[in-house]
């Protein structure tokens, strides 16, 4: 079981000692085989469409196949753990999630691995927005007259998320809390199948990442009302951010990363992470993945993301306490 980090420092000092060993042997030949990137949630979902639009150039820089594999369940964490417990050779690496990385520890019980110390943080990619979505038939046209709709209905709403522990399901109790509202949480195993069911009516709402949603809104089957950037994004210009609509605070997103087991040798993590750098500022990649919405700001560097990921565990611990939300 996880035992809760107490501080910035404590945990800061792990994920440092986890990015560089003190006994680094440079296996300056990486790599000399294919090589696993494990994606902890279904294909067609935010952090797989990222990863399949990166693997592709980073096979094509490091001489090496890149192949993805899917371990989905439990908000990241059944991935997450194959990797905590691979070898740290480089030849096995994670699709860093917030979910997985510094939500879930704080939020489901029994989880095998601890995020400060069983991974070597190398590169932070950017994150997406959390985006409110309800189905285009839903009568409603904005936050307030889903919030008006939500109280008239005390306990009949329902929102989807990619399971328990997840920023989708953050973010609706999140959400919950700042209007005012009881809302049921209906966790499923990933993006897609909840994005259907929300389509199907099985759901009311959800409160998923842009790059999946981004075509049911464009043609028209899902209603955008909100989004979670600090200003509006130009793929949807119309859709105001929360603070916009009056719910201040919502300061939830999926950030996306890649990251190994602990106690990697350093001079492949910089070679990864060089890997990794030059797929994202290639013009096409680039171009696809601002087509998703993917926003890059942040750490540039292994030693500044572990620094990054040292306050979302903290922020993240104080935010599922605040909620009230009990590990499941």
């Amino acid at each position: 079981m996880l035992i809760a980090p107490k501080s910035t420092a404590r945990i800061l000092l792990a994920l440092m000692i986890g990015a560089f060993p003190l006994l680094s042997f440079a296996q300056t030949n990486y790599p000399t085989k294919s090589i696993r990137l494990i994606v902890g949630f279904a294909p067609g979902g935010g952090t797989d469409i990222v990863a399949r639009a990166i693997a592709p150039k980073m096979s094509e820089i490091l001489g090496q196949s890149i192949v993805i594999e899917n371990r989905s369940g439990a908000a990241g964490t059944i991935g997450a753990d194959l990797v905590a417990k691979s070898n740290p050779d480089g030849y096995t690496l994670l699709m860093g999630h917030s979910n997985s990385n510094a939500i879930s520890p704080f939020v489901l019980t029994n989880v095998p691995y601890n995020p400060a110390t069983d991974f070597t943080p190398i590169t932070y990619l950017g994150y997406v927005p959390n985006v409110l979505v309800v189905k285009s038939s839903l009568p409603v046209n904005s936050v307030a007259q889903l919030i008006s709709l939500a109280k008239s209905n005390p306990g009949q709403m329902t929102y989807g998320s990619s399971g328990i522990g997840s920023t989708q399901h953050l973010a609706g109790a999140l959400f919950s809390k700042i209007a005012g509202i009881s809302m049921n949480h209906v966790p499923y195993k990933g993006s897609g199948q909840a994005i259907i069911d929300l389509l199907g009516g099985q759901i009311t709402m959800n409160f998923d990442t842009l790059p999946p949603n981004l075509q049911q809104i464009r043609q028209g089957n899902l209603k955008a009302l909100a989004i979670s950037t600090p200003k509006r994004l130009s793929l949807l210009p119309n859709v105001p951010t929360f603070n916009e609509v009056g719910i201040v605070g919502f300061d939830v997103t999926n950030w996306y990363s890649v990251m190994g087991p602990k106690s990697m040798d350093p001079a492949v993590v910089n070679k990864i992470d060089q890997a990794v750098k030059a797929a994202m500022n290639d013009p096409e990649i680039k171009k696809t993945l601002d087509s998703q919405g993917l926003q890059p700001e942040g750490p540039t560097t292994p030693a500044a993301f572990s620094l990054f990921l040292a306050g979302e565990l903290v922020k993240y611990q104080r935010l599922v306490k605040s909620l009230n939300i009990k590990p499941e």
